[in-house]
């Protein structure tokens, strides 16, 4: 996938109708989502279960634009292999999941995937410093992980600052996760983040039935963070 900072839309389907994934994921695609978002929850690591690679397989399928996979799981490495199978073109771990964020990336290298490394909003830059070189992205929670809906924490948007100034010219994205909404796209992306997940506010009114109602959720916190940074999708 080529590299670019331009702001990408990552619809997470934790927010979707579970009954209907399928039809969900062609929705938002047809409707403007630049990615695809899967919260990979394990009720342990996060006070939450979700899916597993079978689930991620079957959502594969119906992905034509980047399927991200998001892992809230600890420990990470016996799984990576098994969620690159299923279909991920993104692999993120958090550092917090084990004692060894390097090894895990190499794993996640190893695979042929896309590698992403997460932080808590505890947990300091200065823990993936040396690791940024097997990067391809960061993801900055600006919630602690576990469930959707939560409030945005604005100390995120400071640590967006000083990680897009570590990463200098490198290409690697920076994510957002955690109440991205038409308020706070435009705090972040002007921090330089260009990947945003929302679930809920992109999910919010709108069914399959009524997908239009996804488009100007996409369109609007699009809109707001572009307004911000001048940048095109």
């Amino acid at each position: 996938m080529p590299f670019d900072r331009s702001i990408k839309i990552a619809p997470s389907i934790l927010s979707a109708d579970f009954a209907n994934f399928g039809a969900e994921i062609r929705a938002i695609e047809a409707e403007g989502a630049d990615w695809v978002h899967v919260d990979v929850m394990d009720g342990h690591f996060v006070p939450n279960l979700t899916f597993g690679p079978p689930a991620v397989k079957a959502f594969r399928p119906h992905v034509t634009t980047f399927m991200d996979v998001h892992l809230m799981i600890a420990p990470v490495d016996p799984y990576i292999e098994a969620y690159a199978e299923a279909g991920a073109d993104m692999i993120t771990a958090h550092v917090e999941a084990g004692p060894h964020i390097h090894r895990t990336l190499q794993a996640i290298k190893a695979t042929g995937k896309m590698a992403g490394v997460s932080l808590n909003p505890g947990t300091p830059l200065e823990s993936i410093e040396h690791v940024l070189d097997l990067c391809d992205m960061v993801l900055i929670m600006t919630v602690n992980p576990g469930f959707g809906g939560q409030k945005f924490i604005h100390s995120g948007v400071e640590k967006t600052r000083r990680l897009r100034a570590m990463i200098g010219d490198r290409p690697i994205h920076i994510q957002i996760d955690g109440g991205v909404t038409t308020e706070t796209a435009p705090l972040v992306a002007a921090a330089g983040a260009d990947v945003l997940v929302a679930g809920s506010a992109v999910f919010k009114g709108g069914s399959v039935d009524k997908a239009s109602v996804y488009g100007d959720n996409i369109r609007a916190i699009r809109a707001a963070a572009e307004g911000v940074t001048g940048k095109v999708a």
